[in-house]
């Protein structure tokens, strides 16, 4: 358990004096229960944050869970050191194995799934999810960028840095044999099509993805929006290198880095006219998916995640198609509207896409509305679950996912002018 420091508490006051009591109830519930139920601090002074009510750390979940802490940086320090705990907890599990995406609290052998002969004992899940990486990235540099707090930029990290980028330029030019996924038995999303190898594609300057964010196989390898999260965390990457003097991994980050904001634009854009939009994966021989998973990244979050504006045109034209009946994963019930998920329940949304969209919209009226949803579809928990039914709110997954929780009071926060310095 690790207590509330004063800059939280401190921030929380603010909402309460802002927000209804049950909003600031929820959000200080929240952030309770990520420091002293979801954290933990370890023998070498890092942070493991579990993901919620599966005991396991997933890089990208907890970068994410993270991220509204960063509205309190900049008084005590507080928060900034809680922020570089996790930092360079992540760094010394991606050196453990950067292809794996969730691991353990300590080697104790525990699983999802043992999928490897040689799975690490750290390693409680090893699907390659590009977000992954870009989520490390993410929660170091924003951390830099926002706070000009250093102490996580380390050794190891700079060591992280060079086993990523070696990773990133490896799947940049994929072997489509240099991976393979296979879980005998188990739903098709929840491996690797083609004998586990994956579909087959052309190498195009993106990088390879076996896995969504939400754990689910790719359909076509090249994932738009990790790739687009990817290209903005390099940038950052690149800069920061350059100031501690990095000049190697400063060159290959904006080589890579360009290269990849090029071939999403040359590659990932579908539609004709006015209505050209991103695709959500391709696979370079001309074949692409289109629609919006409800994780992150996804196209409904590249304003979050740094990639363009909330008024730049190919967002506001993906945005509205995603938001529409024409994306598949769109879904209207009697109490909600929102976007599911091919491994919850059918006509089950998720409130985390909720709370993206409100996060992304330009209008108040929009982010505010989205918040009142999601505070009416908790049945009546209080807490923000994976997915929920459309038609009855009292069926939903997952009793405790704390990224879900902690983006609603990252939303919570912006609706009440607390947000900034995490937006």
């Amino acid at each position: 358990m690790i207590e509330l420091p004063a800059d939280v508490l401190h921030l929380l006051d603010r909402l309460e004096a802002k927000a209804e009591p049950g909003t600031f109830e929820r959000v200080r519930s929240a952030f309770f229960t990520l420091f002293e139920d979801a954290m933990t601090w370890l023998d070498d002074s890092t942070i493991f944050v579990a993901t919620g009510d599966i005991p396991a750390m997933w890089i990208r979940d907890s970068t994410w869970q993270l991220r509204p802490l960063l509205a309190a940086t900049g008084s005590t320090g507080e928060s900034e050191r809680i922020i570089a705990s996790v930092s360079r907890r992540q760094a010394k599990y991606l050196l453990i194995d950067p292809y794996a995406n969730a691991f353990n609290v300590e080697p104790n052998g525990n699983c999802w799934h043992r999928d490897f002969e040689d799975q690490s004992p750290w390693v409680f899940e090893r699907k390659f999810e590009l977000d992954s990486i870009s989520a490390f990235f993410d929660l170091a540099l924003r951390l830099y960028r926002i706070a000009g707090f250093t102490e996580h930029l380390d050794e190891t990290f700079w060591l992280t840095v060079e086993v990523c980028l070696d990773v990133l330029e490896r799947e940049q030019q994929h072997d489509r044999t240099s991976y393979r996924f296979v879980r005998d038995g188990n739903p098709t999303h929840d491996q690797l099509s083609h004998d586990g190898f994956g579909a087959p594609f052309a190498n195009i300057g993106l990088v390879w993805a076996a896995f969504r964010p939400s754990d689910d196989g790719c359909r076509f390898p090249f994932l738009i929006p990790a790739n687009a999260h990817l290209a903005v965390v390099l940038e950052w990457l690149a800069q920061a290198a350059s100031e501690f003097d990095k000049r190697d991994l400063a060159k290959r980050s904006r080589t890579l880095g360009g290269a990849v904001r090029r071939a999403i634009k040359k590659h990932a854009i579908v539609g004709q006219g006015p209505d050209k939009r991103y695709a959500y994966e391709v696979d370079g021989l001309g074949s692409s998916l289109e629609w919006d998973d409800p994780n992150v990244p996804s196209l409904l979050a590249l304003p979050y995640l740094g990639w363009c504006g909330l008024g730049d045109r190919r967002y506001l034209q993906t945005r509205s198609w995603v938001l529409s009946r024409h994306n598949p994963m769109y879904v209207s019930g009697k109490h909600a509207t929102g976007l599911a998920s091919v491994h919850t329940p059918a006509r089950h949304i998720w409130p985390l896409a909720l709370a993206i969209q409100g996060l992304t919209a330009w209008s108040h009226d929009e982010s505010e509305a989205c918040l009142k949803l999601l505070e009416e579809i908790d049945g009546g928990t209080g807490r923000n679950h994976e997915s929920v039914n459309v038609d009855d709110p009292n069926q939903f997954t997952r009793p405790w996912f704390s990224w879900a929780d902690m983006t609603y009071a990252h939303l919570a926060l912006r609706v009440h002018g607390l947000s900034q310095r995490a937006d």
